[in-house]
């Protein structure tokens, strides 16, 4: 009965949706930007499908938050909110000056888990990645211990294996993923979301 009610807690769907979650997106290659010396922030990232875009804009939505669809100069999906200044708080345990670090004894609930899937997840054959941010490579050993908080150890992945990634292999361990990504988003690629075999 405890288990339940811890995967519960951490669910996706277990409570309303709030700005923190949209951490999810700074786990993965997402970006935040401080403006007005902390007086309003910005997130953005680039996702390789427009479903991943979507979705994003869709989540943001969900938390009161506006985003806009754009292109990246490479001409992949671009997505980037307004500053704001209910994004302050966020953007302010997520930097460090202008780099991006993951607060001291960040562990994501289902709700940041599933974005993170929406911005940079892909299921392969054995096991699930989670993609990380090329760009803030000491990020990468913070999340892994993050993700070992929330149940789900993972192992890096480097950019030689298609990363940088954590995966998180077991049957077990992805059925928790799964129970607390929630259900696949419409207009998912198939193999793109975790699922119970």
């Amino acid at each position: 009965m405890r288990a339940v009610d811890q995967l519960s807690f951490y669910s996706a769907e277990a409570r309303q949706p709030v700005i923190a979650d949209l951490a999810g997106m700074l786990c993965g290659p997402g970006q935040a930007v401080g403006f007005g010396r902390g007086t309003a922030a910005r997130l953005s990232v680039v996702v390789d499908a427009e479903w991943r875009a979507r979705s994003l804009v869709e989540a943001c939505a969900q938390r009161g938050v506006e985003a806009e669809l754009g292109r990246s100069d490479e001409g992949r999906p671009l997505i980037r909110t307004a500053f704001r200044a209910d994004l302050t708080g966020l953007a302010a345990q997520w930097l460090r000056g202008a780099v991006k670090s993951v607060p001291d004894g960040y562990v994501p609930d289902g709700a940041a888990l599933r974005i993170w899937a929406l911005t940079a997840g892909s299921a392969e054959p054995t096991g699930y990645r989670l993609g990380l941010d090329p760009h803030a490579p000491d990020t990468h050993a913070p999340l892994a211990a993050a993700l070992l908080g929330c149940g789900l150890p993972a192992k890096p992945v480097g950019p030689r294996a298609g990363g940088p990634a954590l995966r998180v292999t077991g049957r077990r361990r992805l059925a928790r993923l799964a129970e607390l990504v929630g259900p696949t988003p419409d207009g998912a690629i198939e193999r793109t979301w975790p699922l119970v075999s």
